[in-house]
């Protein structure tokens, strides 16, 4: 008897993704590692001075971790409530943070506990950082300031009231003590002097600012909000250069890559989109597990580090040469126990008879029914496929070989609303895709052949009916607008071909005689 074969799953052609250098740089990292945190991590700040050690902010506490460790090296737990937005100061030795309890906290990267305390704002800190000269603190606050702090005396400097929505961003220029930018839920961006009373430049974005990023140059200004990243040049009084709209949800964060020609943006979309900066134009994507709150590229990229919704800190190493490569290769030591290796190298002869050992095939669900001729249950197994891998060349297959059979419209046949529902959802999805059409057209065929007596008895079945009827009626006409445009395209290019005369071979063009004998005189009779 012979053995069943099981069905043959055709492997379609996918489009492929171009190999640019970008994509081949941003695809040079290793898997990802995931460190369970307490709570949303919501910042992520590499520290300026190697080993460049990174701080996170995640509910009450701050984890400082190493470049490659898995475990904290310190924990700052000095907090009550919710903490926000650590910084390092450029030499490394200083962290600040807010909080939720309105406290300003500046710690030593050495020590545990807080060495300076500043009080003065009334609700939540989201914002600190430390200016340029790295005696001055800056922070932006629930309450509608931003302010500026004296770091040896913990004292108070200046005090900005101008917004009218909370404070959520603010970045500082690493050029001038004096400059630093501010951005609010009130759509407004401040850039402020601390020379001067009030803002000296006012920005709209539009939307609540969820991000700022100052170029290293300091000419270009980037801010995040809604689903808008916008560019600003501060050299024309701010006027906006670009506005990008790459993600679906709102844009959460910004970083810029080590040599400041990619611009990375991170999204509650759980995707981290990659700009080239000279165009704008997105040259890669990175996607998560969850909606994505916070983001940072170590030196030299390095690492890139992300912080989600779900309490997970992600951390991708770039790939390391392989040591085999720049080692070279040593003589392998052989083993020190006795083993068989009789025949090891034996080449068959031509007159050999090779004897093989029976390989035991495993089947698939489907085509364990397909065996049992169970058409209906091998279909069933097959959107179960689909269902969880969303593989819909499996369920053509099946549909394909019952079609071939000839037992399709059984298997399709004596279903419930549930089961014909499922069917109708499949069919919805990829009648109208060209690798599938010419099987699905005919398995909708037999489905409305089968049921047309029970149409109107189920509102769920008649909704998708209309749905597949809309689907088909537009793809219809897509097809007659293109048949048109093909037809427009010959009749230009057969008009800008050049016009030649292709002569009939053994035919004259005159009247079709073979060339000399229109040249040839008729034979004269002669006279006897």
């Amino acid at each position: 008897m012979a053995s069943y074969k099981p069905t043959q799953i055709q492997v379609y052609p996918k489009p492929g993704e171009e190999a640019t250098q970008d994509t081949l740089y941003w695809k040079n990292y290793e898997q990802q590692i995931q460190i369970k945190e307490f709570g949303a991590v919501s910042s992520i700040d590499f520290s300026p001075v190697a080993p460049h050690n990174f701080a996170v902010t995640a509910f009450t506490r701050i984890h400082i971790y190493g470049p490659y460790s898995l475990e904290p090296l310190k924990s700052l737990t000095g907090f009550k409530n919710t903490a926000y937005c650590a910084r390092f100061r450029s030499d490394g030795q200083l962290l600040v943070a807010g909080c939720e309890d309105s406290v300003v906290r500046l710690f030593d990267v050495s020590g545990k506990v807080a060495l300076r305390v500043f009080k003065g704002h009334t609700k939540a800190v989201h914002v600190t950082d430390f200016t340029s000269n790295r005696y001055q603190i800056f922070t932006g606050s629930d309450d509608y300031t931003c302010r500026l702090w004296d770091l040896p005396n913990a004292t108070e400097l200046n005090s900005y009231r101008e917004h009218t929505d909370y404070i959520r961003c603010g970045v500082t220029s690493k050029l001038n003590r004096d400059l630093f930018i501010t951005g609010s839920y009130d759509h407004t961006l401040k850039l402020f002097d601390a020379r001067a009373d009030k803002s000296v430049m006012t920005m709209d974005h539009g939307q609540p600012v969820e991000s700022l990023l100052l170029y290293p140059s300091e000419g270009l200004l980037v801010s995040a909000g809604g689903r808008h990243v916008k560019v600003w040049d501060l050299l024309k009084g701010g006027q906006p250069l670009v506005s990008l709209k790459n993600h679906h949800k709102t844009v959460t964060c910004l970083c810029l890559s080590s040599n400041g020609q990619r611009l990375l943006s991170a999204s509650l979309d759980r995707h981290v989109k990659v700009y080239n900066t000279t165009n704008f134009k997105a040259v890669h994507n990175f996607d998560y597990d969850a909606s994505i709150l916070s983001l940072a590229l170590a030196p030299d990229d390095e690492s890139i580090v992300v912080g989600m919704t779900n309490n997970i800190l992600s951390i991708k190493h770039r790939k390391r040469p392989d040591e085999s490569e720049a080692v070279p290769s040593q003589p392998r030591r052989r083993p020190s126990y006795r083993m068989p290796v009789k025949g090891k190298n034996y080449a068959p002869k031509q007159e050999d008879y090779l004897v093989s050992r029976p390989v035991k095939e495993y089947l698939a669900q489907y085509d364990k029914q397909l065996k049992k001729f169970n058409v209906s249950k091998a279909l069933d197994s097959a959107l179960e496929i689909w269902r969880r891998k969303r593989s819909p060349e499996v369920m053509v297959a099946v549909m394909k070989e019952l079609d071939r059979r000839g037992t399709l419209k059984n298997a399709l046949a004596g279903r419930d609303e549930q089961g014909l529902g499922s069917l109708l959802h499949f069919l919805l999805g990829n009648v109208v895709d060209p690798r599938f059409a010419p099987v699905l057209v005919t398995a909708a065929e037999m489905i409305l052949d089968v049921y047309k007596q029970v149409v109107g008895q189920s509102p769920l079945v008649d909704r998708q009916l209309l749905r597949l009827q809309e689907l088909l009626e537009k793809e219809l006409g897509y097809q007659k607008d293109l048949i048109e445009v093909l037809g427009m395209l010959d009749t230009i290019f057969a008009s800008s071909l050049p016009k030649t005369e292709v002569p009939c071979p053994g035919s004259s063009r005159a009247n079709g005689l073979t060339p000399g004998v229109m040249g040839t005189s008729r034979p004269q009779p002669h006279a006897t």
